[in-house]
């Protein structure tokens, strides 16, 4: 189950926008084996004047950069988190043709009961 916000710079089309999300669920269905219909997206456009990024980590970024946060539950190994940051930067890299150094993902593990599904119930606690 993760939940994912996405961040970018306002001005891309809507078929950008749709491939992002697109290949973030098939990335989270590949690596993290989410199962079918669990899309739990956001994605939130930013003018030039609230959006700023720097090239810290050698790094160089562009105007392009994709900041993505995602929370899922704290049981995902290491081997997954890995295998899920190159899916996405392979698919978000053929389609919409982002960048590998325009991807900054940040992964929040979150214990079960931390989260409710809907009906106002804790599933998991």
């Amino acid at each position: 189950m993760p939940f994912c916000q996405i961040s970018l710079r306002a001005g891309k089309p809507e078929a950008y926008r749709q491939a992002i999300l697109d290949n973030l669920y098939k990335a989270f269905r590949e690596t993290l084996g989410v199962p079918e219909g669990d899309q739990f997206m956001t994605m939130t456009e930013h003018d030039a004047a609230n959006f700023r990024y720097g090239n810290a980590f050698g790094v160089t970024r562009g105007d392009d950069l994709v900041y993505i946060a995602i929370t899922v539950f704290d049981t995902r190994t290491p081997e997954q988190k890995k295998a899920l940051y190159k899916r996405i930067a392979e698919l978000l890299g053929e389609n919409p043709g982002i960048r590998p150094e325009d991807l900054f993902i940040v992964l929040t593990g979150s214990a079960k009961e931390n989260w409710s599904f809907g009906h106002g119930v804790a599933q998991f606690a």
